[in-house]
Order: C-alpha cells, then sequence, then structure tokens
C-alpha cells in the first residue's frame, strides 16, 4: 500500500487531473447531472430541503454530508441569512453552516438565489472536492486530513477556528506530537498552546503550508503506518529502524524539526 505521504503528492501534484478522475466516475456523473438539471428550479428553502437528492447534493458539497438528515436545523439556519452577525448560522462555530447559508442565500435573494455560479458550478465543483477527500480517506484517513487541511488552510485566522473543526486540530495535533486526550484540555489554554508553537500566517503562504503538511503526512505515517505486520517482539526488533515506514518517508522525516517549530 502507498504510504501517507506519497499518496498525498500523487493527488495534490495534479489536482485537475485528480478531481477529473473523479467527475468521469457514474456515480458522480448521474448526481451531478441531476444537481445542474434540477437547481434552478429551486426557488425556495423549502424547495431545496424537500428534494432529498438535491439536498443531499448540496450538503455533501459543503462537508455537511452527514447532517442532511437535520432538514429543520437547516432550514432555521437558511432562514436567518448571514447579513445579520447574530444570525443562527453566524452563531454556530462551524463555519461550513455559513458558507453553506452564504451559497443559498434565500434569505437575501429569494427566489433568484439558485441563479448564481456559487449555487450551481460552484456547488458542482465544492462537490468534487469533497468527492475526492472521501474517495482518497478510504483508503487513507491522513490524505483525506491533509487535502482538506490544504483546501482550508488559507481561511484560518487563529487557534480558535482550528479547535472549532474537529479535522484541522486532528492535523494540528499530530504535527505538534500531541496526543488526542489534549483536545480535553481547556480551550484557551489549547489556543495559546497552538498559537505559541505555530505561526498561523504559514498557512496564508503556499511554501510553508506545504512544509507544513509534508511533516504532517509524515509523522501520520508513523503513528498509523500504512506497512504493518503481526509479529513477536523478537521479531521485531530483529527488523531494521525504519520497520513499517517507507524509505522516502524517513528520508523525509530527515529534513523535518519534529515536535515544534
Amino acid at each position: 500500500m502507498i504510504n501517507t505521504y506519497t499518496s498525498y503528492r500523487m493527488i495534490s501534484a495534479d489536482l485537475t487531473k485528480s478531481i477529473e478522475r473523479v467527475k468521469n466516475q457514474p456515480q458522480v456523473q448521474r448526481e451531478t447531472e441531476y444537481y445542474l438539471e434540477n437547481i434552478t428550479k429551486v426557488k425556495s428553502i423549502d424547495d431545496l430541503v424537500s428534494d432529498t437528492r438535491l439536498f443531499r447534493y448540496a450538503m455533501k458539497a459543503h462537508g455537511l454530508e452527514d447532517m442532511t438528515y437535520a432538514k429543520a436545523f437547516m432550514v432555521k439556519a437558511l432562514e436567518g441569512g448571514i447579513d445579520d452577525a447574530d444570525s443562527f448560522a453566524n452563531k454556530l462555530t462551524d463555519k461550513r453552516y455559513a458558507d453553506f447559508v452564504e451559497t443559498f442565500n434565500f434569505a437575501r435573494y429569494g427566489e433568484s438565489t439558485t441563479v448564481f455560479t456559487k449555487a450551481q458550478q460552484g456547488t458542482v465543483d465544492k462537490y468534487l472536492r469533497q468527492t475526492l477527500e472521501e474517495d482518497a480517506g478510504a483508503q487513507n484517513e491522513g490524505v483525506r486530513l491533509a487535502l482538506n487541511f490544504a483546501r482550508n488552510a488559507a481561511d484560518i485566522n487563529n487557534a480558535y477556528d482550528i479547535l472549532a473543526n474537529t479535522a484541522y486540530a486532528k492535523v494540528v495535533r499530530t504535527v505538534l506530537g500531541l496526543p488526542d486526550s489534549f483536545a480535553s484540555a481547556d480551550i484557551d489554554k489549547q489556543a495559546a498552546m497552538i498559537e505559541k508553537r505555530i505561526d498561523l500566517e504559514d498557512f496564508k503562504d503556499a511554501e510553508k503550508l506545504d512544509k507544513f503538511l509534508t511533516r504532517f503526512t509524515s509523522m501520520w505515517e508513523l503513528q498509523n503506518p500504512t506497512t504493518s505486520a503481526t509479529t513477536s517482539m523478537a521479531a521485531l526488533f530483529s527488523q531494521p529502524v525504519e520497520y513499517g515506514i517507507s524509505a522516502d518517508v524517513m528520508m523525509t522525516l530527515q529534513g523535518l524539526k519534529l515536535g515544534g517549530r
């Protein structure tokens, strides 16, 4: 099996081609055709949520597929819009909801909401990227986490943005060598630790972000080796020190400073 670092590089090196492969999957083609044929017929919030197939596509595009069942919750978010800072969607810690409401902003545009590109091809583009990440995650969760982080990193402005998203937080904990139990610590202490050890402005620099994700995928591989075996302790100690870690990952790690900046 291809290790985390190599798999991530293969996908991210040419995202256009990777997404094109996803686009050509028969199931994806069918769902996308249905979405594009029907989304302009949607003139209200009720129209959107009542067509389950259409609604599921839109929710998945925004990374909210697991909330497709919560139609009443989403109706409340959509009805409040995002123009008021105190609206329901804006008060939610998870910014994916506000992003969904911005795309389908019936509170602002009414029946014209779905004529905009962001509700049509823009949503399709998001759906394809989400599907790419899900497909990668089915083989290796670390690759999905890396792709997701790469897509959203530029929008991270503070440590609380990271802590509000379990996927982002897992990436950062992995890079910093922090246990999952760290997530149960006081939220302000977590934020202070992250901001002390990571310059969040680095996420807006492509080269620095690339280095960060190289470090993540390499450390993920150390903790979750794609090559494994069940063996006795004697057999384990008879193996080379890089047992369970491919040579290219070991070479990458040599160029990384682990456990801090």
